[in-house]
């Protein structure tokens, strides 16, 4: 169920993306780079949708809604970190890989 949950790289970019508090879709859309709206927004119903994140609505002129992780969502901040660790720690070798697969295959 976790893998299922997290499997799409947008979920796993988006909680990271809300370990520093909560944001607007707007912010989201900017410090993520890379997502469409639409996207996004699935993403966050998504996750809305398993209790990781949730959606507040301010009555305010303009309306402001905010997106935040969850007391569940911030289980999540510990995996994530580490993955992202790993993924700093090792991104380069894993390009390297690809790379010289793709030369083999010529």
């Amino acid at each position: 169920m976790a893998i299922e949950i997290i499997s799409s790289k947008w979920a796993v970019v988006t909680l990271f993306a809300l370990t520093d508090g909560p944001l607007r879709h707007g912010e989201l859309v900017e410090l993520i780079g890379g997502v469409s709206r639409k996207v996004l927004t699935q993403t966050l119903r998504r996750l809305q949708d398993n209790g990781l994140i949730e959606r507040r609505a301010y009555a305010e002129a303009p309306p402001r809604v905010e997106y935040g992780l969850t007391e569940l969502g911030r289980t999540l901040e510990e995996p994530i970190r580490r993955l992202t660790e790993w993924a700093r720690a090792n991104g380069e070798a894993v390009v390297a890989f690809h790379e010289g697969a793709g030369e083999k295959d010529a």
